[in-house]
């Protein structure tokens, strides 16, 4: 998992539960899930950037998220390759491909290889590891 270096990012576990809302502490620093269709970024389709809730970091542009139609925000492709780091998750009987901000280390969601070109990957991610920031105009 990646490691903030940053001083100014919470350094332990304590300080990130002053920070985060507890659905945010949950899903980034805990690998939690939200329940499908509850979350508040679904159904955005401004135009815009897309995030980590846990430290600024931009992860996802509005022009790679689609109706994957799972009840997540997903997304063909990260915004900057260097800002989201993968890992094998192997949690809950299955293995899967963890997405996890570069920064933080916050979890994100999971990726599939079952998206829309050009990539064909599908990134599966938390509304609640995310902010979204719309563009202005």
């Amino acid at each position: 998992m990646a490691q903030t270096e940053d001083e100014s990012l919470p350094q332990t576990e304590a300080e990130w539960k002053e920070v985060l809302s507890e659905e945010e502490y949950r899903i980034l620093r805990e690998s939690g899930t939200e329940p499908s269709f509850s979350g508040d970024l679904l159904d955005v389709e401004d135009e815009g950037r897309f995030t980590c809730a846990g430290c600024g970091t931009e992860l996802f542009d509005s022009e790679t998220k689609f109706g994957s139609g799972t009840g997540w925000p997903s997304f063909f492709a990260p915004a900057n390759e260097a800002n989201v780091e993968t890992q094998i998750d192997r949690s809950h009987g299955m293995e899967r491909i963890e997405v996890l901000c570069g920064t933080c280390g916050g979890h994100l969601g999971h990726v599939f290889d079952d998206g829309p070109d050009p990539t064909g990957k599908r990134y599966c991610i938390n509304s609640a590891s995310l902010d979204f920031e719309a563009d202005e105009g």
